[in-house]
């Protein structure tokens, strides 16, 4: 009789400790374990360990079907992409209270959701934050400095877990709400204006930070003037420019790796200025 009076017990929702503990384990394991076949799979399953105990510590079946559909195959944007964790919570929870929702629906979600929030999330965290933040910690650097990158390591320390926090716990309160800002062509319409703004934050990076200029010499008018004031009169900037675009070119085009981009462009620099042209 005991038995069943704790199988009928009426489980109580997720307190905020509990929505926490799911959000950190995902939020600072999410890459800790990866495989080709399962990629972020891993600490879904890991992080929904504490939820298994509060609501099927005494029916062993159904924590195996928990952990078995929070251990498949998942890729997304780990900050932007708590906002799946935390309806995929809010979904879980509804199944464990016996509400109408089936087990198929938190794998569904996870599934359509995952590609549209790596769109956005690459877009606003590497095309936005951390060129901005790079370009501070750049600036602070110069001269051997070590504050740039200490400023570096502690803004992104605190940046992204808030967003990582913030995304979950509005995740979990919209529910399957936020499904309709997410999919569809609400989700292309704010993907491409992070795209146009992350284009922007990085042109306006690439201007500022990298330096190449020309000390060669050319005749002009009977005189010899200098190539770069020639340069800066027709396209300031325009060295660098081309570097950036060739760079792009050797990545998109020729699928070349970012450290074979560096060493050609260190060899390019370093002949130019073995034949006197930077």
């Amino acid at each position: 009789m005991a038995t069943k009076e704790n199988n009928t017990e009426p489980q109580k929702l997720l307190s905020k400790h509990e929505l926490n503990q799911i959000w950190y384990r995902w939020g600072f394991t999410h890459l800790s374990s990866m495989s080709y076949e399962k990629l972020q799979g891993h600490a879904w399953a890991y992080s929904y360990l504490p939820f298994a105990r509060k609501y099927y510590k005494n029916d062993p079946e159904k924590k195996r079907r928990l952990l078995e559909r929070h251990s498949m195959f998942y890729n997304t944007e780990p900050q932007t992409g708590q906002i799946i964790n935390g309806i995929v919570a809010s979904l879980e929870e509804q199944i464990a209270l016996g509400n109408d929702v089936s087990e198929e629906m938190p794998v569904n979600i996870k599934a359509t959701l995952m590609g549209p929030l790596a769109g956005i999330g690459d877009s606003i965290i590497q095309g936005i934050i951390v060129p901005i933040l790079l370009s501070i910690a750049m600036s602070l650097a110069k001269g051997g400095s070590p504050v740039g990158p200490l400023f570096y390591i502690i803004a992104y320390g605190i940046i992204g877990p808030t967003i990582s926090y913030i995304a979950f716990h509005s995740g979990y309160k919209l529910g399957v709400g936020a499904i309709d800002t997410i999919v569809g062509e609400n989700s292309k319409r704010i993907t491409d204006a992070f795209n146009i703004l992350g284009v922007m934050v990085v042109g306006a990076l690439a201007a500022n930070t990298i330096v190449l200029k020309t000390v060669a010499k050319i005749p002009l008018g009977g005189k010899s003037q200098p190539l770069q004031t020639v340069l800066d009169g027709i396209f300031p900037g325009l060295l660098p420019l081309a570097m950036v675009i060739f760079g792009w070119w050797l990545v998109s085009s020729k699928q070349m790796t970012a450290t074979k981009v560096i060493i050609i462009m260190v060899v390019i620099v370093t002949i130019g200025c073995l034949i006197g042209l930077f």
